[in-house]
């Protein structure tokens, strides 16, 4: 195979792992309400886990159809990497061939009310764990081979999210493009950044309603972190690696 196949029904086949995604985390919440199990906010559907696997599926699937075979994708177990920082942590999907670190990808959602801790501690994950597989990779733990890392994020599309949001910054001023920035600006300023200063090779950044559950409605909020976008990228590392080492 000389290029790689892009789905031509791949905005259907993204509606459909959006519906998967609100219709897994409303399952989570009432079955936790029906074991009369109520963690604090949201956590309750958050630690779930299972709301994004329509997007794990669906990355898999295309990688499948791209040639990759099966047998080196992991996306529920052997998911686990070795960092500098910490022994191992645990990523989304992987492509392990031959004992070289072909991908890593991390997924994360976000859903309100509230969007200021969880914004927060999701930064601080996605930079966390970027930068201890990179400082792995620099002390050779990976046998040489340079990963293509990606990160996507869903985000609940509403009015706290779509808001303005002020800052305290008591003793120096933040930078200017966080000025009056909604934590959809925000989320959209960390994906550039995080390409930007390299610690991502591809980042996916989605919206979605919540009464969109049911069509699988989603919104791009900068076309340069679209789900397209992102798959390019995954599959052009994809077949430089090929080109290099052989069939993945």
């Amino acid at each position: 195979m000389n290029s790689f196949l892009m789905p031509a029904d791949i905005e259907n086949r993204i509606r459909q792992a959006i519906r998967f995604f609100w219709n897994t985390r409303d399952g989570q919440v009432l079955r936790q309400e029906a074991h009369a199990v109520h963690d604090q906010g949201n956590r309750g559907a958050v630690t779930g886990g299972k709301q994004l696997d329509g997007f794990v599926e669906l990355i898999k699937e295309i990688l499948v159809e791209n040639e990759v075979s099966e047998s080196v994708i992991f996306t529920s177990n052997k998911l686990e990497l070795p960092g500098f920082f910490r022994p191992s942590k645990k990523w989304d999907l992987l492509v392990v061939d031959r004992d070289k670190l072909v991908l890593a990808i991390e997924l994360k959602s976000q859903v309100g009310p509230s969007f200021g801790n969880n914004f927060i501690n999701r930064t601080e994950e996605a930079m966390g764990s970027a930068f201890d597989v990179w400082t792995a990779f620099r002390e050779g733990v990976f046998k040489n081979s340079s990963p293509w890392l990606g990160y996507l994020m869903v985000l609940e599309d509403c009015s706290n999210s779509s808001s303005p949001v002020s800052i305290r910054s008591p003793h120096f001023d933040v930078m200017r493009e966080f000025e009056n920035s909604s934590y959809i600006k925000r989320y959209e300023i960390f994906c550039n950044k995080l390409v930007l200063e390299r610690q991502y090779n591809a980042a996916c950044f989605l919206t979605s309603r919540r009464d969109d559950a049911q069509t699988g409605g989603f919104s791009i909020p900068n076309k340069q972190y679209s789900f397209h976008a992102f798959l390019v990228s995954m599959l052009s590392a994809v077949f430089a690696y090929r080109a290099a080492k052989g069939k993945v």
